[in-house]
């Protein structure tokens, strides 16, 4: 029976034949990773989800190996990956689409100062964007797509000018895509909870389907961060919210929004494992005791880093955040809007980025840094150990098809997505 092509499979029941998988780590003499093993495998599909995975011997005349399984040749819908390698596809822990200008005109990013003045910028740009944000949204959910990602952490706006509207219209995007992608949703405050006193539309959102509560620059902006933040965290905790803050603020102020909110996650258990600080731009001044210590109490009390990766200053302390196991997510952020017309879309970049900043240039640490691109490091092909952990029988069949060797070489290479599978349906 000929093959189907890699993306028109839309009935999520397939067989996946000559696919490359990661198998194990190679080791030299001093016990150091040199290289990645990988074999073929077949693996069968069945309604989104993988029921059968095989791997193959014999090396046939094409260089791939021959399939003894008669029922595997028999299957009827049959996607030859002709050696590719397998990921897992990836997550966009934080990204802002509802006020995009991507999928219109190209436009630079209007900076005129301080984080009041964009605010003020913003006043009079959201009701401009308004009309076609749906419709921009559902782009800039196609080009995610595109680079593998099927899930992402919306951050929506919900301020005085455009209340409600943007989470609703995000809500109406989102919901064309639910066949072909996931989420979760934190309403945004950009104008400050109590700059631009905004908590009754926070809580008027905490009862639609969102997941998080946002917050931003409580000291700098709302100029009472003790208030600001108690506001975010009562709202979460009287809807059952998560809470993820924009954290723009240098030291000393920064530090200590950091401080407080330890302090209340840890008399909250609710809130442990569902708080996030994105940005967290002072953990990059601490002296070294410092971040240790602080550090040390996020993986205790499950406060999540979310970081777009910036290159410069404020560069975060990635690889002190991991050495204590706390949980680091990377995401876009701006796609192309009045902070920046920087961003991608593409997980894998951010993976990339991160090796590039942290010098993890041999082939163990690259192959680490692929969870930078899934923000799940049970999802990644080998464990630590080298043990080979994904895919697994019974597990979502949500996967990319690259043309690399390993993990490694898709990090620092970033090869084209040649197919994206969601539930077992191409959607690249």
């Amino acid at each position: 029976m000929s093959p189907t092509r890699l993306n028109s499979i839309t009935n999520n029941d397939f067989l996946l034949s000559n696919v490359r998988l990661e198998t194990g780590f190679v080791y030299d003499e001093q016990q150091q990773v040199i290289a990645t093993q990988t074999a073929i495998f077949d693996i069968i599909v069945t309604n989104g989800i993988i029921q059968q995975i095989t791997k193959k011997a014999a090396i046939s005349s094409a260089g791939l190996p021959n399939n003894s399984n008669d029922d595997l040749q028999k299957h009827s819908n049959n996607v030859d990956a002709n050696g590719l390698l397998m990921l897992p596809t990836f997550q966009d822990m934080h990204i802002h689409i509802d006020k995009t200008y991507y999928g219109g005109a190209w436009q630079a990013a209007p900076w005129t100062g301080s984080i009041k003045d964009m605010i003020s910028l913003e006043e009079k740009l959201i009701p401009k964007l308004l009309p076609n944000s749906q419709h921009r949204a559902e782009l800039a959910i196609e080009l995610m797509q595109s680079h593998g990602s099927t899930f992402a952490r919306c951050h929506c706006n919900v301020d005085p000018v455009s209340g409600l509207k943007s989470l609703e219209h995000l809500l109406l995007a989102l919901d064309n895509y639910k066949d072909r992608f996931n989420w979760e949703i934190a309403a945004f405050p950009q104008h400050g909870i109590l700059y631009s006193q905004s908590e009754s539309l926070l809580r008027e959102a905490a009862q639609m389907d969102i997941d998080f509560i946002g917050g931003l620059d409580p000291t700098i902006v709302d100029g009472d961060a003790k208030k600001s933040l108690d506001i975010m965290f009562d709202i979460a905790l009287d809807y059952n919210k998560g809470v993820d803050i924009h954290l723009h603020e240098d030291l000393p102020s920064g530090k200590a929004v950091m401080e407080h909110m330890i302090k209340r996650v840890k008399e909250n258990q609710a809130l442990q494992g569902k708080t996030f600080i994105t940005h967290a731009y002072a953990l990059a001044m601490l002296p070294p005791l410092e971040l240790e210590h602080l550090a040390a109490e996020f993986a205790e009390y499950g406060i999540g880093i979310v970081t777009s990766v910036p290159i410069g200053q404020n560069a975060l302390p990635i690889p002190t955040l991991l050495k204590h196991q706390v949980q680091v997510l990377t995401g876009t952020d701006n796609l192309m809007d009045n902070f920046s017309p920087f961003g991608l879309g593409d997980m894998l970049q951010k993976a990339n980025l991160c090796a590039q900043l942290y010098g993890w240039t041999d082939e163990y640490r690259l192959n680490r840094a692929l969870q930078m691109a899934t923000n799940n490091k049970q999802t990644l092909p080998l464990n630590d150990q080298g043990q080979q952990v994904w895919p697994y029988v019974g597990a979502d069949a949500n996967f990319i098809l690259v043309k690399a060797c390993c993990s490694a070489e898709a990090v620092a290479r970033l090869p084209k997505r040649e197919a994206v599978y969601y539930q077992g349906r191409a959607i690249l």
